[in-house]
């Protein structure tokens, strides 16, 4: 373990994990100058029910993982990662003008599907990416310091949308128009800053995109599958938080602000949980994040005050930190090298009938039980998480670092 601290602290963050970190901020400061408003602009403005709101979170998160499974795959077949994330990059970043344009429900759906088809299209290749740039004794700070980043911009982008609601009197329009400039910005951070000519070179001429090949993932990949559905049955859309704090009195022009709180402790938390778990089993961070979540469900779901709620975002943004990083870089840690790709897409398949799933339970619970039973049966699910994933020691304490 010394030896592998040692020799990790000699080695530098390659230019275009940063070039990946920096775009993804640009690009969720775009996307989160809208999402933090959308929820509000749904149900303030169009009239839509919140049971239609966590129907659009789940079907638009649902096929960003979907998608996944198509683009991972393809970036391993024709050994070029690159194209498929700018392309990815640029219908998000394209999307945005249709929020502006939005006068129905059904274009804020088309351009919702819109923007997250993009993100679909780039972030299976983008991982597998980030794992071939990045040496084995830093992947975890590599996840961590690109999940960091894109966080920045997941609370960047709220701040502006406070800001910008504030200078436009309330024009949502206008603050939609204005999200596609950090959108182009990205696009061409990542055309000019990633470089990938020898960096999955050896993966070129890998035709086989079977069925079959699945064999060649170990259980413990299936393990890590089986722990991410899980994992996203459990959290559901951060729009619910949004109307939570709503609800207990907070302005309009102020919904931003929970996002920004929560993306917060997700930033801040992220890079240093993918250091630390370059030193200690990752998986005991997973375990930690399940409670951290639990008790921010129940903060949510029994707050009497607005205080509270708060807290319980919190902990929700620790949970993020905690968990999305470094179950990206399990993925990596337990796949044949020359799958990556078709290793993330798995995994977010599976993930993403456990989100729609999460996403449509919590919406048909606000509905017609009441928003206290959205976050405690949330909180129901991560300790059944925590105490699954206890019970299958056995299968983790086995080294998972089987490409290097």
């Amino acid at each position: 373990m010394t030896d592998g601290v040692e020799s990790s602290t000699k080695l530098k963050m390659p230019r275009a994990i940063w070039a990946l970190g920096l775009g993804s901020l640009f690009m969720d400061t775009s996307s989160e100058i809208v999402h933090g408003l959308l929820p509000v602009f749904l149900v303030s403005v169009l009239g839509a029910s919140i049971t239609s709101v966590g129907v659009l979170e789940g079907l638009a998160e649902a096929a960003t993982l979907i998608l996944k499974v198509i683009s991972g795959p393809v970036s391993d077949f024709f050994g070029r990662r690159k194209p498929l994330v700018i392309l990815g990059y640029t219908i998000g970043a394209l999307s945005k003008p249709l929020f502006a344009l939005a006068n129905s429900v059904s274009v804020v759906y088309g351009a919702r599907l819109m923007d997250r088809i993009g993100k679909g299209i780039r972030g299976a290749p983008r991982d597998a990416l980030v794992a071939d740039l990045s040496p084995v004794e830093l992947r975890g700070r590599a996840f961590g310091l690109r999940q960091s980043l894109d966080t920045v911009g997941a609370f960047l982008g709220p701040m502006l949308a406070i800001i910008l609601m504030c200078l436009t009197h309330n024009d949502y329009q206008t603050v939609f128009w204005l999200a596609t400039i950090p959108g182009l910005l990205c696009v061409t951070v990542l055309f000019f800053g990633i470089h990938e000519e020898g960096a999955i070179r050896a993966h070129v001429g890998n035709r086989s995109l079977h069925v079959g090949e699945l064999k060649k993932f170990p259980p413990t990949f299936w393990f890590i599958v089986a722990g991410g559905a899980l994992f996203q049955l459990a959290r559901f859309s951060e729009a619910f938080l949004i109307l939570r704090a709503k609800d207990f009195g907070l302005g309009l022009e102020l919904a931003p602000l929970v996002l920004i709180i929560m993306n917060l402790a997700y930033s801040l938390s992220a890079y240093p949980v993918g250091h630390f778990s370059d030193r200690f089993r990752r998986e005991w961070f997973l375990l930690v994040g399940l409670i951290v979540l639990c008790l921010s469900d129940l903060a949510l779901g029994l707050g009497r005050d607005l205080l509270t709620i708060f807290g319980g975002v919190v902990l929700w943004g620790l949970y993020m930190g905690l968990t999305q990083g470094t179950l990206a870089v399990l993925v990596a840690d337990t796949c044949p090298s020359s799958f990556r790709g078709t290793a993330y897409g798995v995994f977010n398949l599976f993930s993403a009938g456990a989100l729609l799933a999460g996403n449509a339970i919590a919406g048909v619970l606000w509905d017609r039980v009441g928003p206290k039973s959205t976050f405690l049966v949330g909180a129901t699910f991560s300790f059944l998480g925590f105490l699954m994933l206890l019970s299958t020691r056995s299968i983790w304490t086995k080294p998972l670092h089987l490409n290097e």
